[in-house]
């Protein structure tokens, strides 16, 4: 075997990891398999969500709690891009993000159209998540009974993002701190982010890291 063979077939061995490890994440986390959940990430692994940003392990124990008092959130994945470089990885997975709960009285769906815009880093032998930030395209509300009416207040929806202000309306009426400045489409958010990966991918330190 060629070299070069040699080496697409061992990039085709980590990008194949490296789906299963992103799929993993999506199945184990809504099905509540927490344990295993925890083996997708490295130990300073970290998940930046609208409703939660902090460690893996803090975002875990912060979806058990809402897993034990009803809050519905899933996760549905579509295409996937992997930039590797290396033991270095940029994975972008398109996803929707499906959150149902109520809303004035009435229970609605909201479903928010993005990426998972992944950072990876192969340690030891072992691809883990180093940072997930989702990228939140477009999002909308929709009452769970269509015959429902449902009002939505006009001056709170319009303090969030565009592409997530539904699904941050929704989580606020439920109790948590949304964060009003995650990535979208377009603007400086994702450009930073982008510049982040390509840094990472050259062999840079994230914020914080050493």
């Amino acid at each position: 075997m060629s070299k070069d063979v040699a080496n697409h077939s061992d990039q085709q061995r980590d990008r194949d990891i490296i789906r299963d490890l992103i799929e993993n994440w999506a199945v184990w986390r809504d099905a509540g398999d927490w344990e295993r959940f925890r083996t997708v990430w490295h130990a300073d692994g970290r998940m930046n969500a609208t409703w939660k940003q902090g460690s893996a392990e803090e975002f875990i124990e912060a979806s058990i709690e809402g897993w034990n008092r009803g809050v519905s959130i899933l996760h549905f994945l579509g295409g996937m891009s992997i930039d590797l470089e290396g033991v270095r990885a940029i994975a972008q997975t398109k996803m929707t993000i499906s959150q149902r709960g109520e809303v004035h009285g009435v229970v609605c769906d909201v479903v928010c159209t993005g990426r998972f815009y992944d950072f990876l880093e192969k340690r030891q032998g072992r691809w883990g998540l180093v940072e997930r930030q989702p990228i939140y395209e477009k999002d909308r509300m929709d009452p769970v009974d269509p015959g429902a009416t449902l009002k939505l207040d006009a001056s709170l929806l319009a303090q969030f993002p565009t592409g997530y202000r539904h699904l941050a309306y929704l989580q606020s009426q439920i109790g948590y701190p949304v964060k009003r400045d995650m990535p979208g489409l377009k603007g400086a958010e994702v450009e930073a982010l982008y510049e982040r990966g390509r840094r990472w991918l050259r062999g840079d330190y994230l914020s914080g890291e050493r």
